[in-house]
């Protein structure tokens, strides 16, 4: 039996949310919007790093099939054994792609994390990334994630703890990228 991802006690945080985009965990009701974009960029994601030989993308996968995926993605939320987050354009609700937390293939890492985008949105897959990297850093309990680097230029350094302060990322203009937003006193 597959222990939790996260340790016993931990609050999940909530889905994060940016001006350009907000999660949402992955489920069921995902499953057209899902199926379609995932279908219509099989060979961008797998040319997204962290995909290359995983198997996935399949070539092919029904809408059922598809679903019965999502409905497992869904119950290991609900387990904590994983966390996948739906992608969803926060002005038109567009589905933009996913993003995943599951448990480390080695014992190098503590957590698997990968992220994907529709191909016709690919410049948001260095912005998605930093913010997961950031998100990762003060959100989330693990220390060695496994998130294959991508091109951007901005290194957000790590934390030993979160900051009681901390709300989320600031995405929207450049310049707030990484920023830690803090509360006053």
């Amino acid at each position: 039996m597959q222990q939790t991802l996260v340790p016993e006690g931990f609050t999940i945080p909530p889905p994060l949310s940016t001006n350009e985009f907000r999660f949402e965990p992955l489920g069921s009701q995902h499953n057209d919007a899902d199926h379609q974009a995932w279908t219509s960029s099989v060979d961008h994601i797998r040319r997204t790093p962290g995909f290359s030989g995983r198997g996935w993308p399949a070539d092919f996968l029904t809408p059922d099939e598809n679903r019965r995926d999502l409905e497992r993605h869904a119950n290991h939320f609900i387990s904590r054994k994983g966390f996948t987050y739906a992608v969803i354009d926060r002005l038109n609700g567009e589905y933009l792609g996913c993003v995943y937390f599951y448990p480390a293939r080695t014992e190098d890492y503590d957590v698997d994390v990968r992220s994907w985008v529709r191909a016709d949105r690919a410049h948001l897959d260095e912005v998605i990334h930093g913010v997961v990297t950031e998100w990762l850093k003060n959100a989330w309990p693990w220390t060695k994630p496994e998130y294959a680097a991508r091109n951007a230029s901005v290194t957000v350094e790590r934390r030993r703890t979160r900051p009681k302060s901390w709300i989320g990322p600031s995405i929207g203009a450049p310049e707030g990228f990484g920023r830690v937003l803090r509360r006053s006193p």
